[in-house]
C-alpha cells in the first residue's frame, strides 16, 4: 500500500512519468513528483495479516464511512480516513470547546480569600480551604530557563530512533498516545520526550518496541483506533470561540481579562487534538480556520486513560511523571517540566489535597514570587491559558501542585519554579484518575 506524509492511504498509483522513484533507508519505495516532494512511501501489504471482523472494536459513534479498503473488513468502520462530526463522542472535548461555562474556582484556586470561592472539585470530593492555616498557593510561575538534556535509565534498552518522515514519526507519537504513554505535543519531531515514552512503554508492557519499524506501528495503530491522522470539520463553535486577541505577560494585565482563553482557534484545535500549534497549521497550508465547515487534517489521538491511580512518581531526572495502580502496574506516563535549581521541587513523599478542573489562580507576592512590579494580590480568571492551565492538582506541601500549561511545546524542556508542568490535556487525564490521598513520590 502507498502511505501519504499526511498518512493517507493512496487509492492510486502515480503514473512513472510523473514521479522519480526512490528508496529509502530501509529499502522501501519512495515516489518522489518533480519538484523534489514525497508523494508516498510504500509498505507492503503483505505485513498486514488478513483482517478478521473479531480484530476491530466497534467503529466510534459518528465516524461516517464512504468506502472500504482492502485489507479491512467489510463494514468495520475504517477507510482510508475517518470523518469527525460536529457532535461525535470521539475525541471528548473539554468545557472550553463546547462554550460552556467555566467551572472549578473562578477566582482564586487556592482559597487565599476564605469564602470568596466556590470550588467543585472531581467527583465531589470535599475540598479543604486552607491547610494548618497556611493558604495553599500555587507555587509557579512561566518558564525561567531551559535545563540540560537528561540522563534516561530506562529499564529496557532503547532503540536509536533513525531519521523517519515527519509523517511517520507524528504515527509513533500518536501510537505512544493511544497507549496512555505520552509523547507531549505531536509534532512530527524526534526528542526527548519520545524516547521517555517509548521507554516507559517498554516498562509497562515488557515488550521491546522497533519506532524504526514503520510497518509494525501502522499495523498497531490500525488495532487502536485507525491512522493517526484524520478529517475533521471546524464548527461554527470552534470559529466563534470565545477568544482573546493576546495573553499579555504583566500578570496585573491578565487579572483585567475576561478570562485567560484561548487566542485563535488553531491554538485550541491543536489542544483539542494533542498537536503543537505549528505542525497543525503545516498540515493545513492555506486553510482559513475561521471559517466553519471547512474541512482540515488533524491528530486522531487516543482515547483518556482511565483507572484508579494510587501512586504518582515524579521522576526529576527523567522529567517524567509515572502513574501507577493499587497493583503496582504502570498506568500511564507523561513528560513535565519539574522545578529547577534555583527553586527546586519538593522532597520526599506527599499526597494529593484536593483537585480543581478549570482553576483561577491568586497571584500573591508575599508568598510565591514578584513578577514584574506587581506588589498586590491578583485575581486572574480560569481558562486553558492561566498560570496554571485548566487543571490544579493541590500537594500536601504547601504551595505545590501538578498542573497544566498554557504552553505545552515547552513541556519537558525548561523549568519551572518548583510545580509539576504537564501538557493540558495530560494533567486533566491524570486529575480523573486520583483522589485527594494519593501518594506522589519525587525522585531525583
Amino acid at each position: 500500500m502507498l502511505i501519504a506524509p499526511d498518512g493517507a492511504i493512496l487509492d492510486y498509483v502515480p503514473n512513472n512519468g510523473d514521479v522519480v522513484i526512490s528508496r529509502d533507508g530501509m529499502g522501501r519505495r519512495i515516489f518522489i513528483d518533480r519538484y523534489g516532494n514525497v508523494l508516498a512511501t510504500e509498505i507492503r501489504q503483505e505485513a498486514y495479516r488478513p483482517a478478521r471482523a473479531s480484530d476491530y472494536p466497534p467503529p466510534p459513534g459518528g465516524y461516517r464511512n464512504s468506502r472500504d479498503v482492502g485489507g479491512y473488513p467489510q463494514g468495520s468502520g475504517y477507510r482510508d480516513y475517518r470523518e469527525y462530526r460536529p457532535g461525535d463522542p470521539y475525541p471528548q472535548a473539554d468545557p472550553y470547546r463546547q462554550g460552556q461555562a467555566y467551572r472549578g474556582e473562578p477566582g482564586a484556586i487556592t482559597g487565599t480569600i476564605p469564602g470568596s470561592v466556590s470550588r467543585l472539585p472531581l467527583e465531589n470530593q470535599p475540598l479543604p480551604g486552607l491547610d494548618n492555616g497556611y493558604p495553599q498557593e500555587a507555587s509557579i510561575e512561566p518558564d525561567i530557563g531551559r535545563q540540560q538534556p537528561e540522563v534516561l535509565h530506562p529499564t529496557k534498552p532503547i532503540i536509536t530512533v533513525t531519521k523517519k518522515p515527519q509523517a511517520e514519526v507524528a504515527a509513533l507519537q500518536v501510537f505512544l498516545d493511544r497507549e496512555g504513554i505520552s509523547p507531549g505535543v505531536i509534532d512530527g519531531h524526534l526528542g526527548d520526550n519520545v524516547n521517555k515514552a517509548i521507554a516507559a512503554w517498554q516498562e509497562m508492557t515488557g515488550e521491546t518496541l522497533d519506532p524504526n519499524n514503520s510497518e509494525d506501528i501502522m499495523q498497531r495503530l490500525t488495532y487502536s483506533g485507525g491512522l493517526p491522522i484524520v478529517d475533521y470539520t471546524i464548527t461554527a463553535a470552534d470559529a466563534a470561540g470565545p477568544y482573546v486577541a493576546s495573553i499579555p505577560e504583566d500578570y496585573a494585565h491578565k487579572a483585567q481579562l475576561p478570562a485567560m482563553s484561548y487566542t485563535s482557534v488553531t491554538e485550541k484545535l491543536a489542544e483539542q487534538f494533542h498537536m503543537d500549534e505549528n505542525y497543525l497549521k503545516a498540515l493545513n497550508p492555506n486553510i482559513d480556520f475561521t471559517i466553519p465547515g471547512s474541512t482540515i487534517k488533524v491528530i486522531n489521538p487516543g482515547q483518556p486513560k482511565v483507572g484508579q491511580v494510587t501512586r504518582i512518581v515524579a521522576d526529576k531526572g527523567r522529567k517524567q511523571i509515572f502513574a501507577y495502580g493499587a497493583d503496582g502496574a504502570l498506568i500511564a506516563a507523561y513528560p513535565a517540566t519539574i522545578g529547577s535549581s534555583d527553586t527546586p521541587s519538593p522532597t520526599g513523599n506527599h499526597t494529593v489535597e484536593r483537585i480543581a478542573l478549570d482553576p483561577g489562580y491568586t497571584y500573591n507576592p508575599k508568598i510565591n514570587f514578584r513578577q514584574g512590579s506587581n506588589d498586590q494580590i491578583l485575581q486572574i480568571p480560569p481558562g486553558p491559558n492561566g498560570p496554571v492551565g485548566s487543571v490544579w492538582i493541590a500537594l500536601s506541601k504547601p504551595t505545590y501542585g501538578i498542573h497544566g500549561t498554557p504552553d505545552p511545546s515547552k513541556i519537558g524542556k525548561t523549568n519551572s519554579h518548583g510545580c509539576v508542568r504537564l501538557t493540558n490535556w495530560d494533567a486533566r487525564e491524570l486529575a480523573k484518575m486520583v483522589k485527594p490521598g494519593t501518594t506522589v513520590e519525587f525522585v531525583e
